[in-house]
């Protein structure tokens, strides 16, 4: 992996995390909680969403734990999910709803035991349209609809993992529209860093992935944004920090350690705008992003536009920490992915989703990591948000919720 950049490691120079985040940092490292395991293999994809992890390795953060982090990016999800499983990887970037599907066994993974830590982010993904459909007249959902119901064939739409978040909101989304996405287009999966190549190339009409991805297409010229996910879920739940149930049970001070060193880095990115910037420049590079600082800076900054004409600044654009409101890992952001598998048939039966979420959900080693920063943490387990059908969600009741869409969908075209 590429060495420190020069401007970021400046800036966490001058502006550490906070005087306490410090104090308690090398606490962490001295006596019996020290880390268990002190060398970790970390596994990333090439998403700008990833950045909290390389900042945590590369700026001084997991160092100031007494780790050391060994950043492996992953082709493919179905990948780090197997690396994952085996112990090839200790800890990784991943998707809320793969996390859950190695869980439950779902999708051809073996049962394995997780633990979700904490999230990584809010916000950030996209829907991505090529030029051939903007030329046809295919600006927003309504139009998109129409087509889809016109055209003799399906659309081929590209998700980067059935359960994923991406599967997801493309799901959630067409759901929205009155279309059924098991039916009404061909669901295909491609990893998030293939798919503006595929796109340009005419092999997908469209595809749902994070960020540089989205923003690259428009560069390119190889397609527009539909929709953000942000205008879906106003901050919704993305990526977490996830490992073994395992793992916790066996190096419980590395566990806490790890979640340390990724809460300040998570801290350190916000910060400033000069942070943000130089972290954009950072992940850019060959060993992690590798896409165009370009491609990166502006919606990692919020400054989005769409490749219709239209720019704005985002007011929920990818969020890594917000004084902490990022990174909790509330049951009802995992109770809601569960009530979207239970929707399109990915779980055939009736679950206990408090007892799984609860499994899962490592939110009161998440509170203790917190209060060790002196970050605050709220006092609940849910949390209440409004998505585009303008169904209200808080998780009281993910069954209900999940049998109150008519076969996956909403309403007609509108």
């Amino acid at each position: 992996m590429s060495n420190q950049l020069d401007a970021t490691q400046a800036t966490h120079k001058e502006t550490p995390p906070s005087t306490n985040a410090v104090q308690a940092s090398h606490a962490w490292v001295d006596g019996s909680d020290a880390p268990e395991k002190p060398l970790l293999n970390l596994g990333f994809m090439a998403l700008t969403d990833s950045a909290p992890l390389i900042v945590a390795a590369t700026q001084g953060f997991a160092q100031s734990q007494g780790l050391t982090l060994e950043l492996k990016r992953q082709p493919s999800w179905s990948t780090l999910r197997d690396k994952l499983a085996t112990g090839e990887l200790d800890a990784a970037q991943n998707l809320y709803g793969l996390v859950y599907a190695m869980h439950l066994g779902l999708g051809g993974s073996p049962v394995t035991p997780m633990a979700v830590l904490m999230n990584l982010n809010h916000n950030g993904q996209a829907i991505t349209l090529s030029r051939r459909l903007r030329e046809a007249g295919v600006n927003n959902g309504k139009s998109l609809c129409e087509f889809i119901r016109q055209s003799d064939k399906p659309l081929r739409l590209a998700q980067t993992f059935p359960t994923g978040t991406h599967a997801m909101w493309l799901n959630f989304y067409l759901g929205s529209l009155g279309l059924d996405p098991r039916t009404d287009i061909e669901s295909v999966v491609i990893p998030p860093a293939q798919m503006v190549d595929y796109l340009a190339r005419g092999d997908i009409d469209g595809f749902c992935a994070g960020e540089p991805w989205g923003a690259q297409a428009i560069s390119t010229g190889a397609g527009f944004t539909l929709i953000t996910s942000q205008q879906i879920w106003p901050d919704h739940p993305e990526k977490v920090l996830s490992t073994r149930a395992d793992f916790i049970t066996q190096y419980p001070n590395t566990a806490r350690a790890l979640m340390r060193a990724v809460l300040e880095a998570s801290q350190f990115i916000e910060l400033s705008q000069q942070n943000r910037e130089d972290t954009a420049a950072l992940i850019s590079g060959r060993d992690y992003v590798n896409a165009p600082t370009d491609s990166i800076a502006a919606r990692f900054l919020g400054r989005y536009e769409d490749g219709l004409g239209f720019a704005w600044q985002d007011a929920h654009a990818m969020r890594f920490f917000a004084g902490g409101q990022v990174n909790v890992p509330y049951l009802s952001d995992a109770s809601w992915f569960l009530s979207q598998f239970r929707r399109w048939g990915l779980l055939e039966a009736d679950l206990d989703y408090a007892a799984v979420v609860n499994q899962v959900q490592q939110l009161a080693l998440y509170r203790e990591v917190a209060q060790s920063l002196g970050i605050p943490s709220p006092s609940g387990a849910n949390r209440h948000s409004l998505l585009c059908d303008a169904q209200p969600w808080d998780g009281s009741d993910p069954e209900a919720y999940a049998q109150a869409f008519s076969v996956g969908m909403k309403s007609a075209c509108a």
